[in-house]
């Protein structure tokens, strides 16, 4: 199977899920259904490859996304063929092709419903409970969302995935507090995720910017250290670059009231030499990046475009604020 149809769906671009899409009709006219949940007749059927399932199951979400509602259904009959209508997993792709196909709000909600009639008889269906709390969020609702993740996270409090999005709810009703303490918690889970360090840093960056509860120098010496981290473990990371330079421009610009506030603080800043060779390091890392990705260069072309951009203008933004 070529690469990009095992790959993690939520990992493809738009225009790799299109090209994925569009594979599909021709892949299930090569692959006819050939699965019976007869033990006999599965005697005489072919062995059975994991990987043609994963590549289903991609299938049916790329098809979902680009509006191939037609082959979507086709791809679930496959797995719903093969792993039965009550499997946990199928049921939540039965849940999320309805979804797609809603038109109206009103729809959304009876798939809600349903979606709460399984977890009144399982309340640890996990992929259920993922999908509830998904579709709540895009129904507009974050704080029912945010209960709900809360309740999920007492049955399933090492699931990092669920931490990161709990932690992107507080974010997005400007609960920093709380956001800061579930990115912690990921991060208990998985320590050495650089790019989990980054958006932690990103969190505490913000979190000082708005003025949350706490002096801003504490919020802005953590996010620094998790910046520090996160290119540590990740030498070539764009984010981890682009946040160094940000919290280290940050403190430059006010190092000395910041130090004399933060004497008596729990976090100490590092002296202001430390400071700029950080951001020296970080401002030429980008540099690095942005010329060698607008040269073409075959090895730096794996970054996200609208990231390069964003590097791109800030280095702009800076050098002219230090022409001034």
């Amino acid at each position: 199977m070529p690469p990009l149809l095992l790959r993690p769906h939520a990992s493809l671009s738009h225009a790799e899920a299109l090209q994925v899409a569009q594979q599909a009709p021709e892949i299930l006219r090569k692959n006819p259904s050939s699965y019976s949940a007869s033990p006999l007749l599965s005697l005489f059927s072919p062995p059975e490859d994991s990987k043609t399932w994963t590549v289903y199951e991609n299938l049916l979400l790329a098809c979902l996304r680009t509006g191939d509602y037609t082959t979507a259904h086709q791809c679930l009959e496959r797995l719903v063929l093969r792993f039965g209508g009550r499997d946990e997993r199928i049921e939540a792709l039965k849940g999320l092709v309805k979804e797609a196909e809603a038109t109206d709000n009103g729809e959304l909600e009876k798939v809600l419903k349903e979606y709460e009639a399984i977890l009144t008889e399982n309340n640890t269906n996990i992929p259920i409970a993922k999908r509830r709390i998904a579709l709540l969020r895009a129904m507009g609702k974050p704080a029912e969302a945010i209960e709900a993740l809360v309740q999920f996270l007492d049955f399933a409090s090492v699931d990092a995935e669920a931490w990161i999005e709990l932690a992107d709810l507080y974010l997005s009703q400007g609960l920093y507090g709380q956001a800061i303490y579930a990115q912690e918690e990921a991060l208990i889970i998985t320590p050495n995720a650089w790019n989990l360090h980054a958006r932690l840093g990103e969190i505490l960056l913000m979190a000082a910017e708005a003025g949350s509860e706490g002096p801003p120098q504490n919020y802005l010496a953590e996010s620094l250290k998790r910046f520090c981290r996160s290119v540590e473990l990740s030498d070539d990371y764009l984010r981890g670059y682009y946040g160094l330079k940000r919290v280290t421009d940050k403190l430059l610009e006010g190092n000395s009231k910041a130090r004399k506030s933060s004497e008596s603080d729990e976090f100490t800043l590092p002296e202001t030499s430390t400071i700029e060779k950080l951001n020296l390091a970080a401002t030429k890392k980008l540099g690095d990046i942005v010329r060698n990705y607008d040269a073409k260069n075959p090895l730096w072309q794996g970054y996200d475009a609208g990231e390069v951009a964003a590097a791109r203008s800030y280095l702009s933004k800076s050098s002219q604020e230090v022409v001034r």
